[in-house]
């Protein structure tokens, strides 16, 4: 009995400090986790693969050599090879750390890395950048195979310099390298990387300001499937119909909308594509102009994804521009309610980086943005073509806020949305309804009017659904925003269609 016992204590003695052993061990991770800054290189996701989130453009100007023809595939692997160089270069920098250089580079490349990795490391000092093109012409093709010279000219791309955790700088560069690359273990690696110059002077792109004429229109989502114009509702006589319906209204223009993500992000869905263009032809069939919003619900703003957002924007608008229902590119919805979450520095890069593409891949159309407010409009006033803002506000204050954006600038100035919701009800007992909301146009109209005001409302329709992403889930929200269009959900026009149809 008395050996039991014994036993007994020892069993629970050592229980007692295992169980003791493992808070102390959990306490210590949470410390050491709470003690650890945040890691770079988890910021820059690098566990995905490259091609997924650094995509430049390039052009090979030049693939003529008087030795070896350049070989289709082995064209490719320089290429690809080259680019996760950049790509691995630019990340070392960013986290301070050397992982990959050893596929990319030779040993000689790797030392200069690696020396610039320590004395970034000394003065506390770290470099966030990538590059968005490429213009490359071949020099020397060696008969063997093994060596390659490049010149790479008007390396585009965005730099900026942190110290001690702290933003410094950003600039944009534009800059000619000469590369000698060799092929060793499977890897074309970089042996020789000389920047050969530094163009100041960015290329000068044409501005251009829309038709004079009023603009008069709406933000338009088909009735049965919004905020998902071009998903499995998608339907040709639906379009047709409701741009009937909207020249019935005497207006010349509509607003849609592109998602970042529904489109399939950097490799777009051909199948949107077709969708989006069939959209414009019958926008043009009811002579309606369109203006396309762009990277709606995209909020990321992140420097490692202007390649994508790049490539995604390339491929839309070079697949439409030419298209006579185009009136303008609106880039993006609303992005200064990003600036909590993002930070206003980053999205206003992103923004800036984002309309100068834009200006060049499109030199016809205009460009704005989206503001929330009359406030924000003043972003960035100097790079877009047209001014835009929403107003939700009392229409008391809506002469004076327009006629401070109009004397500032003499650019178009643009009311993008506005509108009226005519919901009360169990989650709105003091809300207004389809009587409120015909006086609120009336109104509206004695203002347009007499200031000249280019607009489009929201919206043309009543919705049975909304989206949470769009309102949330708390019923009063979504209640709320269902009830802003002009036709009800059984398609009964409301008071409102009369106001705008005979204002």
């Amino acid at each position: 009995m008395k050996n039991n016992k014994t036993l007994y204590r020892a069993l629970l003695l050592a229980g007692f400090i295992l169980i003791n052993a493992g808070i102390l061990f959990g306490i210590s991770q949470v410390i050491a986790y709470l003690n650890t800054g945040a890691d770079r290189s988890k910021m820059l996701h690098l566990d995905l693969k490259q091609e997924r989130f650094y995509i430049p453009d390039v052009t090979w100007e030049s693939e003529v050599n008087p030795g070896r023809p350049m070989e289709e595939a082995n064209r490719k692997k320089i290429e690809q090879d080259y680019l996760d160089a950049w790509h691995i270069k630019n990340t070392s920098f960013f986290t301070g750390k050397d992982a990959g250089i050893t596929d990319h580079f030779t040993k000689n490349a790797r030392e200069k890395i690696v020396e610039l990795l320590a004395q970034n490391m000394e003065d506390q000092t770290y470099i966030q950048a990538t590059t968005l093109s490429h213009h490359i012409t071949l020099e020397f093709y060696s008969a063997d195979g093994t060596i390659a010279v490049l010149t790479d000219r008007n390396v585009a791309g965005i730099e900026r310099m942190f110290k001690n955790d702290k933003f410094l700088f950003e600039r944009y560069f534009k800059e000619d390298y000469k590369i000698i690359l060799l092929l060793e273990d499977g890897f074309w690696k970089i042996r020789h990387f000389e920047k050969t110059a530094i163009h100041k002077d960015p290329q000068k792109l044409v501005t251009v300001s829309p038709d004079q004429k009023l603009l008069e229109g709406i933000n338009y989502y088909p009735q049965m499937s919004p905020w998902d114009t071009f998903g499995e509702n998608f339907d040709v006589s639906i379009l047709s119909n409701d741009f009937k319906i909207i020249k019935d209204l005497n207006l010349n223009s509509i607003r849609v909308f592109v998602g970042y993500d529904d489109f399939g992000k950097a490799i777009v869905s051909e199948e949107k594509l077709n969708k989006l263009e069939l959209l414009l032809n019958e926008a043009d069939k009811a002579k309606l102009k369109v203006i396309v919003t762009l990277f709606d619900f995209y909020g990321d703003y992140r420097l490692q994804d202007y390649t994508l957002t790049n490539r995604h924007m390339k491929t839309i608008v070079n697949h439409i521009k030419n298209h006579p229902a185009i009136l303008a590119w609106d880039l993006k919805n609303e992005p200064n309610l990003d600036f909590d979450s993002r930070g206003e520095r980053e999205v206003l890069s992103w923004l800036e980086q984002s309309i100068s593409y834009l200006k060049h891949l499109d030199q016809v159309h205009p460009v704005t943005i989206g503001w929330s407010s009359p406030e924000a409009a003043m972003y960035l006033v100097d790079k877009v073509d047209v001014i835009s803002y929403h107003y939700y506000q009392d229409l008391k204050d809506l002469s004076s806020a327009h006629k401070k954006l109009t004397s500032a600038t003499n650019k178009p100035v643009v009311l993008q949305e506005f509108g009226m919701s005519s919901y009360y009800g169990m989650w709105n007992l003091l809300g207004n309804d389809e009587e409120d909301q015909a006086a609120y146009y009336k109104r509206f109209f004695e203002t347009q009017k007499r200031d000249s005001i280019n607009y489009l409302s929201w919206t043309l329709f009543d919705f049975g659904e909304i989206p949470s992403r769009v309102a949330g889930k708390l019923p009063w929200r979504k209640n709320k925003q269902a009830f802003f269009g002009l036709i009800d959900i059984d398609g009964e026009k409301d008071d409102a269609y009369l106001v705008i149809k005979n204002r």
